[in-house]
């Protein structure tokens, strides 16, 4: 079992349960975590015999893009796209985290963290 992971993902996007966050939009962080046999890509050096990490990259980007009132569940449509579309991820960790939130102090980012098994 081998791990792969991709960190400091930076978007911008507009979710929130506030009026103003679905109109004005905030930054915000992904970071991703999956857990696959790499045994057999480290003896091949194919890319086919691996977890694609632009394809972690380009899930997290299309559901990002997506607004939702909650963290929660852009998280886990993340986790749903990577266990549907990459059939060799037996694990997978996602970290939504939204920079500076609008929580009326002195925050620098609130963070929802979900993993998932096959």
């Amino acid at each position: 079992m081998g791990i792969i992971q991709v960190n400091n993902i930076k978007l911008y996007a507009n979710h929130g349960c506030l009026e103003e966050e679905e109109k004005i939009g905030s930054e915000y962080r992904v970071d991703v975590e999956v857990k696959a046999n790499l045994r057999k890509s480290s003896k091949t050096d194919d890319l086919t015999d691996t977890v694609d990490y632009v394809h972690l990259n380009h899930i997290v980007k299309e559901e990002m893009a997506i607004r939702s009132k909650l963290l929660e569940e852009v998280a886990q449509r993340i986790l749903n796209r990577f266990f549907k579309e990459l059939k060799m991820v037996q694990k997978a960790t996602v970290s939504v985290a939204k920079i500076n939130p609008p929580i009326g102090g002195n925050v620098e980012e609130v963070v929802i963290i979900l993993t998932k098994k096959r």
